[in-house]
């Protein structure tokens, strides 16, 4: 093994048009960090990235001293799989660039984009794709899991707007993965995660979305049965173009809400109409939400999707602990309710939650082995999150979603939205997450990346022989 020693790193330093970051270097501590500040790792070197060539430079340098390499591109990655103690960190935030086409409806993204650099580049054109609920989220990182938000039940998932990739592989090749040009790792790359090479562009379908309808609606926690019960049989039957995740939450001081609701735990429903901005409309639609049970609070407006998009950005910024658990579910039972009811009236700080996104709707118009994604016919992805802003709770904070996603777990599908996978949950677990795909895809990574090279995420080794 090479290592990294003054001669190399000045080597590199001179081969990548980005700059490199090493500990010595001022602003080294600034740079290593990510969203999660739970992850604490001290990369030998960081190579910033501008464009393919730095990333074929960095590859082939990680390779020749046989150190470990990570890719971090928005620096979401809740287990922080997007660092390495030691190795290398191939930085791709300098390939923050997006080039929209509204002649086409179709998008070029840069592979260090986030999701509001996508949304500013395309709301102009009125044009948008189904992403993530927060706009620092990577583009990268949340389409190789599959991607859902706030469009997934009119438009499906990320995967399923994406045309192609520009991906550099563990060999140093070059390659444009698409439909008709390498479709076997086109196919993994919708779902696979990081596991087959290092995106450095990614070409989306763009489709039409501009100013939606807001809504959000929050009982008292206790409320949790019978708006569960309700919620559980009125969205599926909804129309596609009505999207509403469940929540348990502690109300956050500020609008919409009222002063009396902020710090109360409550449950509630984030609403999104993409049948255009016209309040009647909302508001006829949403007559229901009286129906469980007399709502604490109901608050409807349209809202650009932009806005939307960033709305969770000031309650979650970057440096807070993170802990999370993720899980598929085809229905919510009854015995599933009991649970969220307990874990909900317990909510252990006033940042962690538990959402039910929809992955319904457009999203099962492709089978099981269309794409790597293979919970086609989940109906709801959970997500049980614990968060806070100070380091001596993250004990706290992680044994609350351990127990919850613990109990939870026996009435879910089994596998969970590979981005929700935490840390140190296993090799079965991902097995589980990837069903009757696992095998291909495994395949699959023995053709690109026969010494599992691309080791630092999800990981998926090569299939024998």
């Amino acid at each position: 093994m090479g290592g990294i020693n003054g001669t190399a790193l000045e080597g590199l330093r001179e081969a990548l048009r980005g700059p490199v970051v090493a500990p010595q270097d001022p602003g080294y501590d600034e740079v290593r960090s990510i969203y999660n500040a739970m992850i604490d790792r001290r990369p030998a070197v960081l190579a910033r990235c501008v464009d393919a060539a730095d990333v074929r430079t960095a590859i082939s340098f990680a390779q020749d001293r046989g150190v470990d390499l990570a890719v971090r591109g928005g620096g979401h990655s809740g287990p922080g799989l997007c660092l390495v103690d030691d190795g290398l960190v191939l930085d791709l935030s300098p390939m923050r660039w997006v080039r929209a086409d509204p002649a086409t409806a179709t998008a070029q993204v840069g592979g260090g984009c986030r999701l509001g650099d996508l949304d500013h580049a395309t709301h102009t054109f009125s044009l948008g794709i189904p992403t993530g609920i927060n706009s620092t989220t990577g583009v990268g990182g949340l389409t190789l899991g599959g991607g859902h938000g706030y469009l997934t039940r009119t438009y499906g998932l990320t995967i399923d707007s994406l045309l192609s990739a520009d991906v550099v592989l563990a060999d140093g090749t070059f390659v444009t993965a698409s439909e008709t040009d390498h479709p076997d790792l086109f196919w993994a790359l919708r779902g696979g995660g990081g596991n087959f090479g290092v995106v450095t562009s990614f070409t989306f379908r763009l489709h039409p979305v501009h100013t939606v309808g807001f809504a959000v609606t929050v009982w008292p926690v206790d409320c949790t049965p019978e708006v569960l019960r309700w919620y559980r049989e009125f969205l599926p039957a909804a129309p596609e173009d009505l999207y509403g995740f469940f929540a348990l939450l502690v109300v956050p001081p500020g609008p919409p809400f009222p002063e009396p609701l902020h710090g109360q735990r409550m449950c509630g429903v984030l609403w999104c109409h993409t049948g255009g901005p016209d309040e009647d409309r909302l508001a006829e639609t949403l007559t229901v939400v009286n129906d469980p049970a007399p709502p604490a609070f109901h608050f409807s407006a349209p809202m650009p999707y932009t806005a939307l998009q960033s709305m969770f950005d000031p309650l979650y910024p970057k440096g807070l602990q993170w802990y999370w658990r993720g899980a598929f579910f085809d229905t919510i039972s009854d015995a599933a309710i009991d649970v969220h009811l307990r874990y909900g009236q317990s909510l252990p700080t006033g940042l962690s939650t538990m959402h039910l996104y929809p992955v319904d709707g457009a999203a099962h118009r492709l089978g099981a082995d269309d794409t790597a994604w293979a919970y086609r016919d989940a109906v709801w992805s959970g997500v049980i999150v614990g968060v806070d802003p100070e380091p001596d709770r993250a004990g706290l904070i992680r044994q609350w979603c351990v127990d919850y996603w613990s109990d939870l777990h026996p009435h879910s599908m089994g596998g969970s939205y590979i981005n929700f996978l935490g840390r140190q949950e296993g090799a079965e677990r991902v097995r589980t997450t990837y069903r009757g795909n696992y095998d291909r895809l495994a395949s699959v990574k023995r053709t690109y990346d026969p010494g599992n090279f691309f080791r630092a995420n999800q990981n998926i080794p090569p299939a024998a022989g």
